[in-house]
């Protein structure tokens, strides 16, 4: 049973990974759309739930995106300024992702000095 379910998990997901790169292929604003949507937490919610029933749990994953939507808007600011200077693409994904966990660090770092989560 437990097999089965993290398959299905894993399956579901995959599906999604893939309709998102095939679309944007042939649609990249369209392809943006779908993978701007909050697909993984909508599943994440989905899965915490069946497993726990835990709202509070779900809340707190919740908020935890929200606050964590500031840093990874490095990436998708750094990425495709990189790109359009002529930096080679994996230079250029190395660097704002390098630059997006330093947001991740930082953004931790002031929530938990705010007293924000602990």
């Amino acid at each position: 049973m437990l097999l089965a379910r993290y398959l299905t998990k894993t399956l579901i997901s995959a599906i999604v990974l893939v309709a998102v790169s095939e679309v944007a292929k042939r649609k990249p604003l369209f392809g943006g759309l779908i993978a701007s949507l909050p697909l993984t937490s909508l599943l994440a919610f989905i899965w915490l739930y069946r497993e726990t029933h835990d709202t509070d749990a779900i809340c707190n994953l919740a908020n935890g995106i929200l606050w964590m939507i500031l840093p990874s808007l490095v990436l998708f600011l750094l990425l495709p300024a990189l790109l359009k200077k002529q930096i080679p693409f994996y230079v250029a994904l190395g660097l704002s992702s390098a630059a997006t966990i330093l947001a991740y660090t930082l953004m931790t770092f002031l929530l938990k000095k705010l007293g924000i989560f602990q």
